[in-house]
């Protein structure tokens, strides 16, 4: 193995264990927190945290063996299997997003109707679409034997071996893409600009109530006047870099990839064998960042975690204290077993 191939098997164990602890984590506040448990956005937090697991447990060490051996890791119809999961669960981490987009938006720009319009009943419909669209393109692909290991991303994917279905495999491809990462891009672009006109408007709205407050405020400190307009700094650029995270991450994990195996459709120009394994490992790395943009950096998931790790090192805690407390708890005498100390009776005095 060249040196380039040994940085990319360590690229992706490392994405494949970050992902899973990080996916788990999400998992366990899930279960944890009731609080968690009754928000709608929840399931497709949930179902963007199941499609992450999957893929780092089937598509990734595939992958991993994939450069280490320079050929196809395991049987075909193994590797028939992971391709399947791999589009489905691809496309599927897409729509997720898409849909927390529209929560998102529908919270935001309709506060006072959210809970009529986003119920779980709808929110289950929603999800039962994106399982629906997901597995369509796959079924597709097997039945016409569109899956298998591909040398260029050294994975289990959407793949072509016959020349003469590539006209169909084009349309195909490019299809299979509009649907997925441009369609959800669109959403995301929509939804959180409408999302950060709004955040945009009601900082102006606070920013002049505080100001005014301020002039107001004659003998006010220096040091509190520049706290607040520290602050006002402040929520203005929040909204816009979180909005910044959502769009950008979509855009650097998912483009090379996509944006690759659309090029590659052109037999003009050459990809390198290493760009497309770090396109792949560009498209895995959102099953890493996933769990901290939509979940763990966020304050209620950060307490609940916290809550977590407060009750295993209490437990820990109370059981060394248990067995350190124990050698001595055998020194001591069995007091069940001592001679108890006789009565003694006192008569009653007549001068009393």
């Amino acid at each position: 193995m060249s040196i380039w191939e040994l940085l990319l098997a360590f690229l992706v164990v490392l994405l494949m264990l970050v992902a899973l602890l990080a996916n788990v984590l999400v998992l366990m506040c899930f279960l944890y927190s009731a609080d968690i448990r009754k928000q709608v956005p929840g399931l497709f937090i949930l179902n963007l945290t199941f499609c992450n697991l999957l893929m780092a447990v089937s598509s990734m060490p595939l992958t991993l063996a994939g450069i280490i051996y320079k050929s196809q890791p395991a049987g075909d119809q193994v590797c028939h299997a992971v391709g399947f999961l791999e589009t489905f669960l691809t496309t599927s981490s897409m729509l997720s997003m898409a849909a927390l987009s529209i929560d998102r938006w529908i919270a935001v720009v309709f506060p006072l109707s959210y809970h009529s319009k986003m119920r779980y009943r709808d929110a289950a419909l929603i999800l039962s679409y994106t399982w629906l669209h997901s597995a369509s393109f796959p079924i597709v692909a097997a039945s016409l034997s569109w899956l298998g290991f591909h040398h260029l991303y050294a994975s289990c994917t959407l793949c072509n071996k016959r020349p003469e279905d590539r006209t169909q495999f084009v349309i195909f491809t490019g299809v299979f893409h509009t649907l997925s990462f441009l369609l959800s891009l669109v959403v995301l672009c929509f939804t959180y600009l409408k999302v950060l006109k709004v955040a945009r408007f009601h900082c102006k709205r606070i920013d002049v109530i505080t100001m005014q407050t301020l002039v107001l405020l004659v003998d006010i400190h220096p040091s509190v006047r520049e706290r607040c307009l520290e602050e006002q700094r402040r929520r203005r650029q929040r909204a816009t870099k979180k909005i910044s995270t959502f769009i950008g991450t979509f855009i650097l994990c998912f483009a090379p990839y996509v944006i690759t195996r659309l090029v590659e459709l052109s037999s003009v120009v050459h990809i390198n064998s290493h760009w497309g394994i770090i396109s792949k490992c560009l498209a895995y790395s959102k099953a890493v960042s996933d769990p901290f943009v939509y979940s763990l950096l966020r304050h209620q998931y950060k307490k609940t975690w916290k809550d977590i790790l407060n009750k295993i090192l209490k437990r820990s805690s109370i059981n060394s204290s248990a067995l350190a407390g124990e050698p001595h708890s055998r020194n001591l005498p069995n007091l069940k077993k001592l001679p108890k100390a006789p009565k003694i009776h006192i008569p009653a005095s007549g001068s009393d």
